[in-house]
């Protein structure tokens, strides 16, 4: 899978999926570090990529908008060391897959996996 890692989480996150199998870069190697949300999710866009980050603002953003992509994946309450959560992330991203591949929002945090289909409808 295409993913790009936030900067809320570490770039060895991004490395220990790439070592997963995944094709994953960090905003660092995009040089997008600091970079405003809407700019982060329209890099994902465009170089057709997963973003993966612990930053809630993405689903919200998503909502708001009722955009139909990227794809994002939300790390929810997951362990502080970048090793336990890229291992939490390569377990859960077999299970989501083909939804993230067709377009939703997957909450992952350990235990459970949510996911919601977009463009997500905000609440109300």
């Amino acid at each position: 899978m295409r993913l790009l890692v936030d900067e809320s989480l570490s770039t060895t996150v991004a490395a220990l999926l790439r070592d997963g199998g995944h094709d994953a870069v960090h905003l660092t190697d995009l040089g997008l570090l600091g970079a405003p949300d809407p700019v982060v999710m329209a890099a994902a866009g465009d170089a057709s990529r997963v973003l993966v980050s612990a930053d809630t603002d993405f689903g919200e953003l998503l909502a708001v908008g009722r955009h139909p992509g990227p794809s994002v994946v939300l790390l929810r309450r997951a362990p502080k060391r970048p090793e336990l959560q890229a291992r939490l992330l390569l377990t859960a991203l077999g299970q989501v897959e083909a939804e993230l591949t067709a377009g939703a929002v997957a909450v992952i945090s350990p235990g459970w996996v949510r996911v919601r289909r977009l463009p997500v409808e905000p609440p109300g």
